[in-house]
C-alpha cells in the first residue's frame, strides 16, 4: 500500500487497517464500532468470528489535511464519493445488507470528533433500527458521548489491532 501509516486528524491508522486506496482516498475500518446492534447481528450470522465486521468504514483524503468538507478540492470531492459508493456498493453485497446511509459529521457541531474529512458508510437491513432515521440519533447520541467522557463507554470499545486487520483483510479480496 506504499506506507505503513495514514494520517487521520491527529491520528495515524496503520496500512493494515486500510482495505482500499486511491490516488486521493482511502478507506479503513473502524477503531470504535458505533453501531453494537449490527455487530449483535453479524455475530449471530458468524460471518467474521467474535467481534464481528465493524460496519463503520471511513472514507478519508490523506494526502494532505482536510478538516472539513468546503476544504476539498473538486478532484478530492469527487474522489471521496466515488470511494464511498465502490466500499458502500461491495459492503453492501458483502453483508448482505439492502441498503447504505452515508453521513458525513463537518466540523465540531455537527459531532466530528475526528477533524479530518470522512465519510461514515454504514450497511443496513429492513428492521436494523425500529424507526429508519433512528440511526442519525444513534450516530448523535454515540459522538456526544464519546465527546463527554475520555474513557469509552461500554457499548464503544477499542478494538484489537489483530481485529481490526483480520477485517481489513477480509473487505480488502472484494477489491481484488
Amino acid at each position: 500500500m506504499g506506507s505503513s501509516s495514514y494520517a487521520f486528524g491527529p491520528y495515524k491508522i496503520d496500512e493494515k487497517e486500510v482495505f482500499y486506496v486511491t490516488h486521493l482516498s482511502y478507506a479503513m475500518v473502524n477503531l470504535r464500532p458505533l453501531l453494537p446492534v449490527w455487530l449483535e447481528y453479524v455475530e449471530a450470522l458468524s460471518i467474521l468470528d467474535t467481534a464481528g465486521p465493524c460496519f463503520l468504514i471511513s472514507t478519508s483524503t490523506y494526502r494532505r489535511e482536510a478538516k472539513r468538507f468546503v476544504d476539498l478540492t473538486d478532484e478530492e470531492t469527487s474522489d471521496l464519493w466515488l470511494t464511498a459508493r465502490k466500499v458502500g456498493s461491495q459492503l453492501e453485497n458483502y453483508h448482505k445488507a439492502s441498503s447504505l446511509t452515508f453521513a458525513i459529521q463537518d466540523g465540531p457541531q455537527a459531532g466530528q470528533t475526528v477533524p479530518h474529512v470522512h465519510i461514515h458508510v454504514i450497511p443496513r437491513r429492513g428492521g436494523d433500527f425500529e424507526k429508519n432515521d433512528e440511526i442519525y440519533e444513534a450516530l448523535d447520541e454515540k459522538e456526544i458521548e464519546l465527546k463527554k467522557k475520555l474513557d469509552l463507554d461500554i457499548e464503544r470499545k477499542d478494538r484489537s489491532p489483530e481485529e481490526m486487520a483480520q477485517e481489513a483483510d477480509e473487505y480488502r479480496k472484494l477489491f481484488v
